[in-house]
């Protein structure tokens, strides 16, 4: 069964570089917003499966991010490594209405943090 979505705000379009990312962090996770040459936007998160890398910091080109740490790559619109590497980074999905990002959080994404 899938999660229901909860569809958050993040900030207008223009918030995000060109061919770059930035990151939301969420009560589970930290996720990797990217912004495409073609003004498309996808989201990961934000962690190379293979070394853990942050693919915030990556390389956009095209559809695709270049993991900063090994040159792995990964599709932006499957979350899949690419070429002969073998790996999927969880995606997250997005939405763009009007200018405004939004990406869809799960309920453990959502849960407030226990205070310590």
């Amino acid at each position: 069964m899938a999660d229901i979505l909860n569809w958050v705000d993040i900030g207008p379009l223009e918030g995000i570089p060109v061919q770059g990312a930035r990151t939301l962090q969420t009560a589970s996770d930290r996720i990797a917003v990217f912004r495409t040459l073609d003004n498309q936007v996808f989201a990961l998160l934000d962690r190379c499966p293979h070394k853990q890398g942050p693919l915030s910091q990556g390389i956009v080109h095209g559809h695709f991010v270049t993991c900063p740490l090994h040159n792995m790559v990964f599709s932006l619109e499957t979350g899949l490594a690419q070429g002969a590497d073998d790996g999927c980074a969880a995606k997250i999905e997005t939405r763009l209405e009007n200018g405004m990002v939004r990406v869809g959080l799960t309920p453990s994404q959502m849960a407030k943090p226990n205070a310590q």
